[in-house]
């Protein structure tokens, strides 16, 4: 009788054991992801934001640089080390994010607002929309953020 209790004490035992090891194992393995996961949506967050900012450098630059663009076409824009460029030729970024950029026409109505469709051209304002994409396992995530770019020279 106390062999067979003594055999499943070491059962029971080897099963609690078992069971929170493999729970402290499943925690870190998704705490892992997660950090993976934020430190991803922070990078993308930073290079939107560093889109809207070469954008504005375009301006600053010459205005040109914004009117020019052709409406609605999106461009991938790459650092040389010394200059900012657009090109319709794809650049990854940490060979994981796709980056681009789109200057779209602005329309104000009567009372000089914007709106999305009608109205008079605005060509002093364009409306700039940053995009950033990336693979993440299993889909494709997408960041965008839009903004107005006036010429302000």
């Amino acid at each position: 009788m106390n062999r067979g209790f003594g055999l499943t004490e070491i059962i029971i035992g080897s099963a609690i054991l078992t069971t929170s090891l493999l729970s402290i194992s499943l925690y870190y393995q998704q705490s892992i992801k997660v950090s993976r996961s934020t430190a991803q949506v922070a990078q993308a967050s930073l290079l939107l934001e560093e889109g809207l900012e070469v954008a504005k450098f375009f301006r600053d630059t010459s205005w040109i640089n914004v009117s020019a663009p052709a409406t609605g076409t999106t461009y991938f824009i790459s650092f040389n080390g010394t200059n900012w460029a657009t090109s319709t030729t794809n650049v990854f970024i940490d060979g994981m994010f796709e980056r681009t950029i789109r200057f779209d026409d602005v329309y104000r109505d009567g009372n000089d607002d914007i709106v999305s469709l009608g109205g008079t051209l605005d060509t002093g304002t364009r409306k700039v929309t940053a995009t950033v994409s990336w693979r993440d396992r299993t889909a494709t995530t997408t960041r965008v953020i839009e903004t107005y770019i006036t010429n302000i020279f």
